[in-house]
């Protein structure tokens, strides 16, 4: 199904394998085997393949995309579980973002509060010391 679908999709675009690959980042074997039914893509590249083509994923897993309104209970199956993990993986990355974001932050101030610390220690250092025997002889 899927295979049959991509294959007639590209042709009916007028690109070839080559270019299909290109613009999906991939290398022309891979659809290749995509198209010939070896192997299939994950739940990110189809979603991908889907906005290349400017179709919906259902019609990509669907049984063929001339003009069939009524698509199978498989297809319809697989069309939600691909929008699921296409969703479950975006808030997995924008998660692992934010914990970066915060992670680096955190680098930031304890680097810049080691920095004022040494400023700091180094005026401290380079005061003159003063000592109680000055301090005593310098009272009237």
């Amino acid at each position: 199904m899927l295979h049959e679908n991509l294959k007639a999709l590209r042709k009916a675009a007028g690109i070839s394998q080559e270019e299909l690959a290109i613009r999906l980042h991939v290398v022309r074997q891979t659809i290749s085997k995509w198209e010939k039914g070896l192997s299939v893509p994950d739940a990110q590249m189809l979603i991908r393949i889907a906005e290349v083509f400017d179709v919906p994923v259902s019609e990509l897993l669907g049984a063929g995309f001339e003009g069939r309104a009524e698509q199978s209970p498989v297809a319809e199956q697989l069309s939600r579980i691909n929008e699921q993990l296409a969703i479950r993986n975006r808030r997995a990355r924008r998660i692992w973002k934010v914990v970066a974001g915060v992670v680096i932050a955190i680098i930031v101030v304890n680097v810049l509060l080691m920095v004022l610390s040494i400023a700091a220690y180094s005026v401290y250092s380079d005061a003159p010391a003063i000592t109680e025997t000055e301090t005593i002889a310098d009272q009237p």
